[in-house]
């Protein structure tokens, strides 16, 4: 894992609040197709959470990327080992598949170029850059393969 980078990078209050808002709204299916309302059990208090996340398709696959790092989320669902994505009234559960470093660096990349306006200020390397550019980083950006269940 690159030194640099934080392990987790909180988002501010106003980053809060408008997740909360946004959520809500992709929660009704609004929102651009990419946009779904990640559910997932508490790894402690079992109490279902929910978080907006842009979801990137590569090759036919789909894939979750956590640009802040280890969040909440991402411990999440390492322990479930599974999440469900929902958008308006449907919801689809999917089993995880999480990404090694050296799988990530298309993915990472696909990620970054496609929600550059979103996501590029917690990326240290512009959108654009070759895959083996994202080499020393790809440690600090838990990622995952969404498996139908």
């Amino acid at each position: 894992m690159n030194s640099t980078l934080p392990v987790f990078r909180e988002p501010s209050t106003g980053e809060k609040i408008f997740n909360r808002i946004f959520g809500f709204l992709v929660g009704l299916g609004l929102g651009f197709s990419y946009n779904y309302l990640l559910e997932v059990r508490g790894r402690k208090t079992g109490k279902l959470y929910s978080t907006p996340i842009n979801l990137v398709e590569l090759n036919g696959k789909s894939y979750l990327v956590a640009p802040r790092g280890r969040t909440q989320w991402v411990r999440n669902a390492e322990a479930a080992r599974e999440v469900t994505l929902k958008r308006g009234s449907t919801r689809r559960k999917f089993r995880l598949r999480p990404i090694s470093d050296a799988e990530k660096l298309q993915i990472l990349k696909a990620y970054l170029d496609t929600f550059k306006r979103e996501v590029q200020r917690y990326f240290p390397i512009p959108a654009g850059s070759p895959p083996e550019a994202f080499a020393a980083i790809a440690g600090s950006y838990p990622a995952f393969e969404l498996l139908a269940d």
